[in-house]
């Protein structure tokens, strides 16, 4: 059961590595088909919480989870869910681009291959959507079997959103994607952020004040794995709520 047009919901998560709490009672709602931001110092727990809400964190030794994840009304941490589906449902694009040393063609086509798409004009259909939806088709589509690491550090980015668009998520993960990137790449990604939300839910990572202002519509203000103020982005830029949230965004401290 979704309420509200709540795709994914955290509810009172607290979470461990080894003895340190990296986060504590962190409750949000990501409401379907918009971009929610997470912004805050760094080391204030926002990372963790996108990782943990496709489980990738499961990858990490000593590691522990309190509270709940619910996506389509289930608890994703419940003994009975599987991981792996959870990430290909949960996609995520990280802080550097990670291009596979492959083709074009064979980045995209790995994941819905280990899933049993094998059927050769599928597999087409599928790299050519996917990298129309990355808005890089247009750039690549004559050398889709040349080296993906080839491609500038931007269009391995946008490779890499095409490489999880590919499995079909409903839910985007986006961990700090224009860190490494130069303004016009950036501008793109933005860009590009604002036309996914029309058939996925975006939830982002930002250090950047301003690109959290530009392209979410909700945001998150994290303080030593606290959530401090979660509101629609222009209330919390204009009119925040909490002192602590006006200091960060003023620049005050962090």
């Amino acid at each position: 059961m979704v309420l509200n047009n709540n795709v994914l919901q955290t509810k009172n998560i607290n979470f461990f590595y080894g003895n340190f709490r990296a986060l504590t009672d962190v409750s949000m709602d990501y409401q379907k088909n918009k971009v929610t931001a997470l912004i805050g110092p760094s080391g204030c727990g926002k990372s963790t919480l996108l990782r943990l809400l496709n489980r990738m964190n499961d990858l990490i030794d000593g590691t522990r989870v309190e509270g709940e994840v619910i996506y389509e009304g289930k608890n994703i941490y419940a003994p009975n869910v599987d991981p792996v589906e959870i990430r290909r449902r949960i996609g995520m694009v990280f802080q550097k681009p990670n291009p596979f040393p492959k083709s074009i063609f064979n980045n995209i086509t790995y994941g819905p291959r280990l899933h049993g798409i094998t059927r050769k004009s599928d597999l087409e259909a599928l790299v050519e959507r996917s990298l129309k939806q990355a808005s890089l088709w247009g750039e690549v589509k004559d050398i889709l079997g040349q080296s993906a690491m080839a491609l500038s550090g931007g269009q391995q980015q946008r490779l890499c959103i095409a490489r999880a668009l590919a499995m079909k998520p409903e839910i985007l993960l986006m961990d700090e994607p224009t860190s490494a990137l130069d303004p016009i790449s950036t501008a793109k990604i933005e860009e590009l952020t604002q036309e996914l939300k029309d058939n996925y839910t975006i939830i982002i990572v930002t250090h950047n004040m301003q690109q959290a202002a530009r392209v979410s519509d909700f945001t998150g203000f994290f303080y030593l794995g606290n959530l401090i103020e979660f509101n629609p982005t222009e209330k919390l830029f204009t009119t925040p709520e909490k002192k602590q949230t006006e200091d960060y965004i003023t620049g005050r401290f962090g």
